[in-house]
């Protein structure tokens, strides 16, 4: 209790002390004002720049006939070549195919 009351009366002085303190005045600051043109441009340079950059490439049309040249041997195990006019439908083949052909 006696405690209590010890620290009850130093705080209160402080506070009394706190209360003669003078607060300086502070300048005031002038605050400039920020330009916004510049972020904007470089946002809609960018923008434009991005437009232009990622324009598509036409497609290409798959053409209406294929030619297909290959090599053979004949039953005299001389070799020849074969050459083969198809639609381009006809010569379709799967991308795993040529690993069964191949290997």
């Amino acid at each position: 209790m006696e405690n209590d009351q010890l620290l009850e009366s130093f705080f209160s002085g402080m506070k009394k002390q706190d209360q003669t303190i003078q607060i300086p005045e502070f300048p005031e600051t002038k605050v400039r004002s920020f330009n916004w043109w510049i972020p904007s441009g470089i946002a809609a340079t960018v923008l434009l720049g991005g437009f232009l950059l990622t324009r598509q490439e036409p497609v290409t049309e798959a053409p209406s006939e294929v030619i297909i040249i290959s090599l053979q041997e004949n039953e005299n195990d001389e070799q020849e070549f074969t050459i083969e006019e198809k639609a381009y439908i006809d010569v379709w083949e799967s991308s795993t195919s040529s690993l069964l052909t191949e290997f």
